[in-house]
């Protein structure tokens, strides 16, 4: 069986590599792209702690955000207060911190163009390819990445100055007809607007949001999903704490949730949002659900759904939802709403405006299907203008429970269809019409989601960061139109999106981004090197940041604060267990390699010219436990407290005791669990069993106690003369 399955999974990925080669490449050199064709690449808003608030292309209200929602061009987010989100889209993930604005101002399948109006993000860009542009607009430069890395912008409160951090990789940041590089283990402060000013010295130590950053990145660095998929299918690293992978003999690689209800579904729990250009959008109520409802299949082995992902070797492709609808518009069930999930080797139609190109692009990337299937039905209905489905037998029709029906309103208000669940019978679901499109035009509640009754009551970004300009490399594309000036086009064609080309002619025809100016061309320019302690915002903490007050001795121009008890630095940050005292300096770079998680650093060799250890201190005796230093901050020689027999000398006055640190496994959260492949962090065993030995240093040294002087000797009492006497008269 072993070798049956080694061999399915061998020739699956050589199937999938020849046609990734046939297929993804035709585009390149036939004339049959489609301008109307959509992007294959979507940017997922997946993680959310505390309120954020999202505002969908176009429109004026804000909503609360809700997660698995789909982004694209002109979407924008704002993280409040005590908030946090992450944004994921192919090979990139972006972190927001608190008070922090965003948006896309374009995202296709090569350029990245992000809007970064106020606060702080982090970007990790894992691989970048020739033709990618990746670039991030902030209100006085833009900053372009040209290599794979980790940066770190922040943004001013007043648009006055850009921090750039890079902790691997290199970048380009412009500004008014000037460019700086700058390189991984870099910090440049970019001050003026009429005037690019340049400061860049070396990164410090990390605060508490670069810590939650990498700890987000650790989880994807060692997800075990990431062998069985393509590492452009987004939200991968999800699927590893919720399901389970199995191998099976007609379909290779399984996924199979285990954290679901019996009698579950895929498709059951979740919302329609009308996501310009794709249409209907399934947005999924499940943490993990991401990844298997825009790509792959959907099959039932042994009673139980499992999730079949398409081949590893081929770019994976977006799709807003991979299911067949049943009834909709005037006829099938009363005018209700029905669906079921496409299974594996299934042909998938979109509802939107597409070439052929792009329907063998989305099939062959999801499934391991027959082109030549893919090209009649592109015939028999795409090209035809309908989206009915006829002569085609569906695996999943007919599994008992797999078709979900809803009302109409339940479906175009973006309602949890769980709810509003119609009862259906098998003979209504085979008499049903079949559909690539549901014939059912959207509202303004499909837009906005399904916290629309949020729209005016949730905290929205301070007018003048949400009406503030950036500057930008790159010319963006016009702003989005409004939901309101599509109306009667999508009323004309219900459940067909707005074409692309139909769509320039809704907007104004000199209709330009009013958010960005275009930086003029830059010329190579020379920085200031050292510390900028006069650039605004540098003896204040990070944007977004809580403030923290500046010890005497940690450097004013190094933006950042100390991380929180619970919220250490990551294991690259810290020191080898085996060398208490050998902290990191501030400026240090964390450079990792790229693709390459941090692991936590091997004991280093014994040094040659190492001072032999003391008489007070054995040479193994283990090294203390002692709390993380706080970054830039460096660490003060304080003999230890209550150690039995070194007391300092008494003209010295005593420090307070310095607490030790929980043993590893008493602290949750802290650090990411290690990878089965990384080597486990050393445990530190707790105090109760090795008490902590401390060496004070030679200027705290203890002093032996002198000895007390000689006493005269004490004449002896009458009584005990007598006694002295007797004791002599005794025969011995």
């Amino acid at each position: 069986m072993r070798t049956t399955l080694r061999k399915f999974s061998w020739w699956g990925a050589v199937l999938g590599f020849a046609l990734a080669t046939v297929v993804i490449q035709k585009p390149a050199s036939a004339q049959d792209q489609d301008q109307d064709d959509p992007p294959s690449r979507v940017a997922r808003l997946g993680y959310l702690e505390g309120s954020v608030s999202f505002q969908p292309a176009g429109e004026d209200d804000w909503v609360g955000a809700v997660p698995n929602r789909p982004m694209s061009t002109g979407d924008k987010l704002w993280a409040d207060k005590d908030s946090r989100a992450e944004v994921q889209f192919g090979s990139a993930v972006i972190r927001l911190a608190p008070n922090t604005g965003f948006s896309f101002l374009n995202l296709d399948d090569n350029t990245a163009q992000i809007q970064l109006t106020s606060g702080s993000l982090s970007i990790t860009v894992r691989r970048l390819e020739d033709n990618d542009d990746v670039e991030i607009d902030t209100p006085n430069l833009a900053f372009t990445v040209s290599q794979p890395g980790h940066y770190r912008l922040d943004a001013s409160e007043d648009g006055s100055n850009t921090v750039v951090t890079i902790r691997e990789g290199e970048g380009q940041a412009t500004g008014n007809g000037q460019t700086y590089t700058l390189h991984g283990g870099q910090s440049g402060t970019f001050s003026g607007t009429d005037s690019l000013n340049a400061d860049v010295e070396q990164i410090g130590g990390p605060d508490q949001f670069d810590s939650w950053s990498e700890t987000r990145d650790h989880r994807h660095d060692y997800s075990r999903s990431a062998q069985y998929l393509s590492h452009d299918v987004v939200g991968y690293d999800d699927l590893d704490d919720n399901g389970d992978w199995r191998d099976d003999p007609n379909y290779g690689h399984v996924w199979f949730p285990n954290r679901v209800d019996a009698g579950w579904a895929p498709y059951h729990e979740g919302h329609w949002d009308w996501i310009s250009p794709w249409g209907w959008t399934w947005v999924d109520d499940s943490s993990w659900g991401y990844a298997p409802f825009h790509y792959g299949r959907w099959v039932t082995v042994g009673g139980r759904w499992g999730w079949v992902a398409g081949p590893v070797a081929v770019r994976a492709v977006y799709a807003p939802a991979l299911v067949v609808f049943i009834g909709g518009g005037p006829g099938g069930f009363g005018g209700n709403v029905g669906w079921f999930p496409l299974g594996p080797r299934e042909v998938y139609v979109p509802s939107y405006h597409v070439s052929e190109a792009y329907v063998n692009r989305v099939n062959v990337s999801n499934t391991t299907v027959n082109v030549t299937q893919v090209t009649t039905v592109y015939n028999t209905t795409i090209v035809h203008n309908t989206t009915n489905i006829t002569n085609v037998t569906y695996a999943n029709r007919n599994v008992q429970g797999a078709v979900m029906v809803v009302p109409q309103h339940a479906f175009t208000s973006a309602q949890p269809v769980a709810k509003a669940r119609v009862q259906v019978t098998a003979q209504q679901i085979a008499s049903a019409p079949m559909s690539g499109r549901v014939a059912v035009a959207p509202t303004r509640e499909s837009v906005l989601g399904a916290k629309a009754a949020t729209a005016g009551h949730v905290t929205a970004p301070p007018a003048a960061v949400a009406n503030r300009q950036v500057i930008a490399k790159k010319t963006p594309p016009p702003p989005p139109v409004p939901f309101a000036k599509q109306q009667q086009a999508l009323a004309a064609h219900p459940g067909e999106p707005v074409a692309k080309s139909q769509m320039q002619t809704l907007r104004p025809a000199a209709a330009t981004h009013p958010m960005v100016k275009v930086a003029p061309a830059g010329k190579p320019a020379t920085p200031t090197t050292g510390h900028p302690g006069n650039q605004p915002g540098n003896n204040a903490a990070r944007p977004g940041q809580p403030p923290a007050a500046q010890p005497a001795n940690q450097p004013a121009n190094r933006p950042g604060n100390p991380p929180a008890a619970n919220e250490r630095p990551a294991e690259a940050n810290r020191p080898a267990p085996t060398q208490p005292n050998n902290h990191p300096q501030p400026t240090q770079p964390n450079n990792r390699p790229e693709g390459t998680p941090t692991r936590p650093a091997a004991p280093p060799a014994a040094e040659p010219n190492k001072p032999a250890a003391t008489p007070n201190k054995p040479a193994a005796t283990p090294p203390a436990s002692r709390p993380e230093p706080t970054p830039n901050r460096p660490e003060t020689n304080r003999p230890p407290a209550a150690q039995p027999n070194n007391h300092p000398e008494q003209t010295h006055p005593t420090p307070p005791p310095v607490k030790n640190d929980r043993p590893p496994a008493a602290q949750p959260n802290n650090h990411p669990e290690p990878s089965r492949n990384e080597p486990a962090p050393r445990q530190t065993p707790p105090p109760s069993e090795h008490p902590p030995q401390h060496n004070p240093p030679p200027a705290a040294a203890a002093k032996p106690a002198p000895s007390p002087a000689k006493q005269p000797a004490k004449a002896p009492t009458p009584e005990e003369k007598k006694k002295q006497q007797e004791e002599q008269k005794k025969p011995q």
